[in-house]
C-alpha cells in the first residue's frame, strides 16, 4: 500500500470508496456486518499467532542468548511502527495504531521472557504510562522510589532498562536527571513523549469539600494558574509522586490529589473534580529509556551528547560549530556545573542524527579538540507519536 505522504493514491481506495458508496445508499443489514466483523477478527488472530511464529523463529536466528534484553532492537521496533503511521489511511488514527501495534511486538517479545522495566513509582505514575506506552502491558515494570534508583537498578542488571523523565513542556528541565548522567555510564536507547492530563482528585467529587491537595512539585508548577484562580486558599502539600499523593488523599473527605486518571483508578479516588486542570493544553512530558548499550541507527535518530568545557571566551561558539559544519541541527542544549572541577561546565546536546553517521563522526572528532572531555550519551530512535 502506498504512502499517505507520497500522495499517491492506493488501487485499494477505489474499492473502498465504491463500498462506501453502497452503504451509503444500502442500509446494512446488522447480522451480516456482525458475521464480517467475526471473519475479520479470526483473520487478524489467526495473522497474529503467525507472526508470533515468526518471532520465536528470529530468536532461534540469533542463537541462544543470555536474557531478553539481547533480543531487544528498538531501531527495529521503530522502523516498523513508522511504517504503521506511513500506511495509515484511517479511519483509526496513527496514535491509536501505533498503540496495537506496540502491544502485538511487545507480546511477541515476552514470548522469550518479558523486559525488566524500572520506572518512578509507585504504580499509576505518569512514569508508569510512559513505559506502557514505550514497551507495551507485557513489559514486566518494576515501581522504584526515585529516579536515582531507576539508574542503579539498570546499571546492577536488575533492570533492563529504565524510563525517566528528562524535560517538560511548560516547566523545562529535570535536573536531577541531568546530573545522574554526569557519572553514570548507562546510555539512552530511546524517548517517549506523553501528554499528560493533570486532573483534580478526590473521593467525593465535590470542589467545596477541599481543604488540602497533594502532588507532585511538577504537576503544582503545570496547574499553578488554575489553582490560584479556583482553589487559592487550599492547603497544597507536595509528594514524592502524583500516586502518592492519590494514597493519601483516598482516606479523607475534605482531601484531593492531582494526577493522570490512572492514578486514580489505582488509589480509589474515582471521582474527578475537573479536567484537565493543567495551564498548557499542549503539556507534554519527554521521557528517556535508559541502558547499558547503543543500538544501531533506525534511519531517523537522535544523538545526546556530554560535553566538558572551561568558562572562556568563545567556549560556546567552539562546542556548536562542528555540528553547523556538518550540517547538524541542534535540537537541544542544557548548561550545568560538571561537578568535576572549579568553573567547569557540562554541556548537553542533542542534534539529529546518529553516532555511526559519517558527518557525526567528523563533528565529534572537531569537538574533541576543544573541551576537556567528550561523551556520547545515546543514539535512538526519535519518538513515534
Amino acid at each position: 500500500m502506498a504512502s499517505r505522504k507520497s500522495g499517491k493514491t492506493p488501487a485499494s481506495s477505489t474499492t473502498q470508496r465504491s463500498a462506501k458508496a453502497v452503504a451509503a445508499t444500502t442500509p446494512p443489514v446488522l447480522g451480516e456486518v456482525r458475521e464480517r466483523i467475526d471473519a475479520i477478527d479470526r483473520q487478524i488472530q489467526s495473522l497474529i499467532a503467525e507472526r508470533a511464529g515468526f518471532a520465536l523463529q528470529v530468536g532461534k536466528a540469533k542463537g541462544k542468548l543470555a536474557a531478553a534484553v539481547d533480543y531487544y532492537r528498538p531501531e527495529r521496533e521503530a522502523q516498523v511502527l513508522r511504517m504503521v503511521v506511513d500506511r495509515n489511511q484511517g479511519p483509526l488514527s496513527d496514535e491509536v495504531l501505533v498503540h496495537v501495534f506496540r502491544e502485538i511486538m511487545s507480546a511477541c517479545l515476552a514470548q522469550q521472557e518479558p523486559l525488566k522495566i524500572g520506572y518512578l513509582g509507585p504504580e499509576g505514575t505518569f512514569s508508569q504510562q510512559a513505559v506502557l506506552k514505550h514497551f507495551g502491558r507485557s513489559a514486566h515494570g518494576l515501581p522504584l522510589a526515585s529516579i536515582e534508583e531507576v539508574f542503579q537498578e539498570v546499571e546492577h542488571g536488575n533492570a533492563d532498562f529504565g524510563v525517566v523523565p528528562v524535560e517538560n513542556s511548560g516547566q523545562g528541565t529535570i535536573q536531577i536527571t541531568l546530573d545522574l548522567f554526569l557519572t553514570s555510564g548507562l546510555m539512552i536507547c530511546g524517548e517517549v513523549e506523553l501528554r499528560v492530563h493533570q486532573y483534580l482528585l478526590s473521593r467525593t467529587g465535590h470542589i467545596e469539600d477541599i481543604e488540602r491537595i497533594y502532588a507532585h512539585p511538577q504537576s503544582f508548577a503545570q496547574t499553578a494558574g488554575w489553582l490560584r484562580i479556583n482553589l487559592p486558599k487550599v492547603e497544597k502539600i507536595p509528594v514524592s509522586s502524583n500516586a502518592e499523593g492519590a494514597r493519601r488523599a483516598r482516606n479523607a473527605d475534605d482531601a484531593a490529589a492531582i494526577g493522570g486518571e490512572s492514578a486514580g483508578h489505582v488509589y480509589g479516588l474515582k471521582k474527578v473534580i475537573m479536567k484537565p486542570i493543567q495551564d498548557d493544553k499542549d503539556n507534554t512530558t519527554r521521557f528517556l529509556v535508559i541502558g547499558r548499550r547503543i543500538f544501531p541507527a533506525s534511519g531517523h535518530d537522535r544523538t545526546s551528547i556530554l560535553v566538558f568545557i572551561h568558562d572562556k571566551p568563545g567556549a560556546l561558539f567552539d562546542v556548536l560549530s562542528p555540528f553547523a559544519r556538518h550540517g547538524i541541527s541542534m535540537n537541544r542544549i542544557e548548561s550545568r556545573p560538571s561537578h568535576q572541577a572549579k568553573w567547569e561546565y557540562a554541556f548537553f546536546i542533542d542534534v539529529s542524527g546518529h553516532v555511526e553517521d559519517e558527518g557525526m563522526k567528523l563533528a565529534l572528532a572537531e569537538l574533541a579538540q576543544h573541551s576537556t572531555q567528550v561523551k556520547v550519551l545515546g543514539s535512538y530512535p526519535v519518538a513515534v507519536p
